[in-house]
């Protein structure tokens, strides 16, 4: 596929915040919700996006669940691989049952996103509880092609006609089950909040869980920290990759964008590799050979390095069991004895390398003790390679909570 972005400046998030000037000084904005954003794709991957190529005169519904709650809320859209000026006509927040609330732009109900940027919305007086819902509503005036979503967003999202972002039903409606320009949510949280980011793949994003349950191991996670004022941010994009970009930017090149750029992030959870051990082969990069275990640890030290320069604790994940990955599917060969040799060695470095503040083993929870290169078959989502409901309960419980910060 063609190459990604690669390259992320002084988040615009933060520039953002900064610019808005010393009104929000006083203010504990934090992130409370994210969607890492990805680029749409052609036939150069073997699964489609599920997505309309573009929108013209249309409205799109998103609903979320927030992990920590505040008083105040804003929220962040992304054009980050756009070819034009994304044009958002009109925007509102609410809770589900709530009255819509106007989003502004610098004080503008309408906002042109040039391409490759984002756009934080002015603060909304809008009190939202932990693990609270949100509705978000963005009309699209003029034809719009599709360019910056994520792919498996796990939620029903609505496409209606013309201009019903005050609408309480939609008429209509069109469903997809991706983010649509929606990245991020911030609150204006208590002073003693904090935010931890899970980066990783598709079993962090949540692929075999429930589809509007929000049963992906970071939510089940985020169920547990609430009361303690942690958010919790799901920065999983199916398909992704720790050294090369796949169904979205490599975590080397997204570390900026997705964990440093993100206010209030104190620690951050690393769960990536399986897909570069995987895909080598596979209609995804059928010419690629696998990584070697030297070049997988190389881009973990990559990303503890940056971590600790940002005074960040980050925590290892050893990579779950997986044999018989995705046979019958389109993805053929997912899974080989030289694969699982490479994922076992690269778990065993993680295990005890000690180059992480902490370590969360994975494989040893969600693996069958009488067969254990399988998930035991009550974690396991029916694909042998990403965990169901059951199995991201299991994971998010097996955390003990003292190794996060």
């Amino acid at each position: 596929m063609k190459a990604l972005h690669s390259r992320f400046s002084l988040p615009l998030i933060v520039t953002a915040l900064l610019a808005a000037g010393p009104a929000l000084a006083q203010d504990n904005w934090l992130t409370t919700w994210m969607a890492s954003p990805q680029p749409t794709w052609g036939n150069e991957l073997p699964l489609p996006t599920r997505i309309p190529e573009a929108l013209a005169d249309s409205t799109i519904h998103q609903k979320l669940r927030v992990s920590v709650g505040g008083s105040q809320v804003r929220v962040v859209v992304s054009n980050e691989y756009g070819k034009q000026p994304l044009l958002i006509g009109a925007a509102r927040v609410a809770a589900p049952e709530g009255a819509r609330q106007v989003l502004k732009f610098g004080g503008e109900e309408q906002v042109s996103i040039a391409p490759g940027e984002t756009r934080t919305s002015d603060p909304v007086a809008l009190a939202v509880p932990a693990l609270g819902d949100l509705l978000v509503s963005l009309y699209l005036p003029q034809r719009t092609p599709l360019t910056t979503f994520h792919w498996d967003g796990k939620q029903t999202a609505f496409i209606a006609p013309g201009n019903q972002v005050d609408a309480q039903r939609l008429e209509g409606k069109e469903q997809v089950e991706a983010r649509l320009f929606l990245s991020d949510i911030l609150v204006d949280a208590p002073a003693d909040a904090r935010a931890l980011v899970v980066l990783g793949d598709s079993i962090t994003d949540g692929n075999g869980s429930t589809l509007d349950r929000n049963r992906r191991w970071p939510d089940f996670l985020a169920q547990r920290l609430a009361a303690k004022n942690v958010a919790v941010l799901n920065g999983g994009i199916s398909g992704a990759r720790l050294l090369e970009d796949g169904m979205g930017a490599s975590a080397l090149a997204r570390f900026e964008r997705d964990v440093l750029g993100k206010p209030g992030v104190k620690s951050v959870v690393l769960m990536l590799g399986i897909n570069d051990i995987s895909w080598p082969g596979t209609a995804f990069a059928p010419n690629t050979p696998l990584p070697s275990l030297d070049r997988l640890i190389a881009g973990y030290r990559q990303l503890i390095d940056q971590a600790h320069r940002h005074n960040l604790r980050i925590i290892g994940t050893t990579l779950l069991p997986f044999e018989g990955a995705l046979q019958g599917s389109i993805i053929e060969h997912y899974h080989s004895a030289p694969k699982d040799q490479l994922r076992q060695a690269l778990n065993q470095w993680i295990r005890s390398s000690q180059a992480f503040d902490a370590v969360i083993d994975f494989d040893q929870m969600t693996r069958d003790p009488q067969h254990p290169t399988r998930l035991l078959p009550l974690m396991d989502s029916g694909d042998h390679l990403h965990p169901g409901d059951v199995g991201n309960r299991v994971m998010a419980e097996g955390v003990e909570l003292k190794v996060l910060f």
